[in-house]
């Protein structure tokens, strides 16, 4: 959210999703998370957290996130089910995993349309500094393929420039819808 955040605030037109069954935020111990539907309201999520324990989600920085989310859009959602209904030019992931079930979604689907998609992940650790971090690097790449004439023919070079410049290793792949 806080790459969706930032890449609006500089004029891209963003979504955003999640690709696992539910929404987890940390909770009072790794065993016991904060579930969440997906479609549940920031809102709702942040008035259910700040009942339980407003001290210890305000101090790991989940009550301030959820209220930057909740500014941004009003609920998470799924991109299984959500992704469909659009046409992406390209999808940042930010974990390893979820561009694997990016690309793969994007291969089991049925190519009705044949216009190519760029999916780059590039690894960020999900804490609040990162995500400032990641933000910034997509930002940057995002204007990168935004000034190549056609990226189709150019990925290869912006790529590996990239890398150099901010010592951060990407994954790639050109799916199609």
């Amino acid at each position: 959210m806080e790459a969706h955040a930032l890449l609006r605030r500089e004029g891209f037109d963003v979504s955003s999703y999640g690709t696992g069954a539910h929404v987890k935020l940390p909770g009072p111990s790794l065993r016991e998370p904060n579930v969440y539907e997906f479609g549940t309201p920031y809102k709702q999520m942040f008035d259910d957290l700040r009942r339980k324990d407003p001290e210890l989600y305000k101090r790991n920085g989940l009550l301030p996130m959820l209220k930057r989310n909740s500014s941004v859009k009003l609920a998470p959602q799924r991109w299984q089910e959500n992704a469909a209904d659009g046409s992406f030019d390209v999808v940042f992931s930010f974990e390893e995993r979820v561009f694997d079930m990016v690309v793969e979604d994007l291969h089991n689907r049925e190519h009705a349309l044949m216009k190519t998609v760029l999916v780059i992940n590039l690894d960020v650790k999900d804490n609040h500094e990162e995500a400032a971090v990641g933000a910034r690097l997509a930002l940057d790449l995002c204007k990168e393929l935004e000034a190549a004439e056609s990226w189709d023919d150019t990925i290869d070079e912006i790529v590996p420039a990239f890398e150099r410049q901010h010592r951060r290793k990407l994954l790639y792949s050109i799916s199609f819808y």
